[in-house]
């Protein structure tokens, strides 16, 4: 029962990052630092104190009480996930969104799910898993099994977004001008590996959010308070870019043009943001029923993965494609909704 819930409180947070970007497309004459930015706000300083206030007492005295240490790597695993959110950008500009998403994902899934194993290895830690306990133990190796599948399933993904992108070539040269494949797979990869330091920042937080138990929080509950300091960090590393490309592209004065519906834009905005938080707070769930190992974050990089390709076919973005493009992308959907079944009947062993 408690590896069910876990899978459903991902596949709720999946959902919702897999969906934050759509009210952004509501968004009528800003720029995208700009709304970014408006939304940023809502994700990374607004709603997480909110979050914490109505399900953690004494969260504020949490993080004052917290060691420098802790706060300062917490803070710095956000700071480096924030470059991997603002290359993620480049990476599907140049790629595409299919190609793009499914290598970005595919590292970050890979390098947040087991790296964090790896280093227990290194440094065994009381009631956390190592590689090699993954390795000897017939539950952690159906859900390496299932990383596997997920990335070869990923993998086959890429492959239906490259013969998606051939086939709009054809009396569509224009679409792909920006392609740029040795230039995008740096930039996917870089991004996919930083994008996975949020993982390694909710272990750095794991103090506060076991103090957060201590006080009487329901464990549910407990990343509650590590995500305020960590989204600190992300939100110090989009604001800096985001200021710079206000200023760069002169459109400070989107937040008061006339001609922009500033009350629609801005409530826009922030239901994007607070979706992009939601991920958050249902992982924290999740984690809370299945552990912050591989079984966590690869349920949870599926589910986005799964929701953005549903909303990729509410928007046609397949229309027009070859049988054999659209039956590679339905087998590499299939081989990820393997992967969530194998990593769930692991954990559950």
């Amino acid at each position: 029962m408690e590896s069910l819930l876990g899978i459903i409180f991902h596949s709720i947070g999946g959902f919702s990052s897999g969906s934050f970007y759509m009210p952004f497309k509501k968004v009528k004459n800003w720029a995208w630092e700009s709304y970014w930015l408006i939304g940023g706000f809502f994700s990374w300083l607004i709603v997480p104190p909110i979050a914490a206030y109505l399900t953690i007492p004494h969260f504020a005295e949490i993080i004052a009480a917290a060691s420098p240490s802790i706060k300062a790597f917490t803070f710095s695993m956000g700071l480096i996930w924030g470059i991997g959110g603002l290359t993620y950008g480049l990476g599907v500009r140049y790629l595409g969104m299919s190609l793009g998403n499914s290598i970005i994902l595919g590292f970050c899934s890979a390098f947040g799910a087991l790296v964090p194993s790896f280093y227990y290895d290194l440094y065994p830690t009381a009631g956390k898993i190592s590689f090699s306990h993954m390795l000897s133990n017939t539950g952690g190796q159906v859900v390496l099994f299932g990383v596997l599948i997920c990335l070869i399933g990923i993998a086959v993904s890429g492959k239906a977004g490259i013969l998606k992108e051939k086939d709009f070539a054809v009396g569509h040269e224009d679409k792909d001008k920006d392609f740029s494949l040795v230039k995008g797979l740096i930039i996917a990869v870089i991004s996919g590996i930083l994008s996975s330091f949020f993982n390694y920042g909710i272990e750095a937080g794991k103090p506060m959010a076991e103090q957060a138990v201590v006080n009487g929080c329901n464990p549910l509950f407990q990343n509650n308070v590590t995500y305020i300091v960590l989204l600190w960090g992300g939100l110090t590393t989009n604001f800096i870019w985001c200021m710079y490309l206000n200023f760069k592209n002169k459109t400070f004065s989107d937040y008061t043009s006339p001609q922009a519906p500033i009350t629609k834009n801005i409530l826009f905005s922030a239901l994007a943001g607070t979706l992009w938080f939601l991920q958050f707070f249902f992982y924290g769930m999740g984690e809370s029923k299945l552990g912050n190992g591989a079984s966590s974050w690869i349920l949870h990089m599926a589910t986005i993965i799964l929701t953005a390709n549903f909303w990729g076919f509410y928007l046609k973005e397949w229309s027009g494609v070859s049988k054999k493009t659209f039956n590679t992308f339905l087998f590499g959907i299939g081989l990820i909704m393997l992967s969530i079944v194998l990593v769930g009947i692991g954990n559950s062993l």
